[in-house]
Parts: C-alpha cells; sequence; structure tokens
C-alpha cells in the first residue's frame, strides 16, 4: 500500500512539474515576441541574412538554398551519407533553366 502511495504522489509531483513549465514557457516566449523578436529581425534585415543555418554540419545542410546540387556528393557519387542531417533534409526543388549568351557586338 505504501508503495502506491508514493508512486501516486510522484505522478502528481511530476504532472505539476509539467504544468509549472508549459506556464513558464508561455510566459517566456510572450516575452521573447514581444521583446527580442523586432530587434532580431532588425538584426537580419540589416545584414542581409538569406536564410536560417539549421545545422554546422555540411555547407549543404547549413544554407540548403545556397547550396549548389552536387556538394554533396563532392567524396564520391555513389558515397554513403556521413552527415545525419543530410538523410534529415529533403531534397531542394526544380532549379530554373538558366544560360549564358556572350554576344560579340562591333569591334573593340
Amino acid at each position: 500500500m505504501i508503495r502506491s502511495q508514493v508512486y501516486l504522489c510522484l505522478i502528481v509531483l511530476l504532472i505539476g512539474a509539467l504544468t509549472g513549465l508549459c506556464f513558464w514557457a508561455q510566459r517566456t516566449s510572450a516575452t521573447f515576441i514581444a521583446k527580442d523578436l523586432p530587434d532580431r529581425r532588425q538584426l537580419v534585415a540589416s545584414l542581409s541574412l538569406t536564410d536560417l543555418s539549421l545545422w554546422t554540419e555540411a555547407r549543404y545542410t547549413r544554407h540548403p538554398s545556397m547550396a549548389d546540387l552536387f556538394s554533396p556528393f563532392q567524396d564520391n557519387p555513389a558515397a554513403l551519407e556521413h552527415f545525419p542531417a543530410g538523410s534529415l533534409m529533403s531534397p531542394s526543388g526544380p532549379r530554373p533553366l538558366t544560360t549564358l549568351r556572350i554576344r560579340h557586338q562591333g569591334q573593340f
């Protein structure tokens, strides 16, 4: 009988702690949104940052929008993925077909 009471008290304490953490997280996120987020948006705009750096492992996982298509296969085209983040990311979408045309106009 004593073991079940200890277990019940432990469960009630854990539920109370989790409830308290939820309320604390709500208060701190509201403070972050009100105070820190506008400053961070201004910093991103002033530094002209491109996108969020998701992982610090490989260059094609740090900034997916700026990665070239062959960078995951730079070691060997048949090499296995050795960065865990590479297996979590989906491949980037189709890229636009671009060509560079140089026309000769007149004499130099």
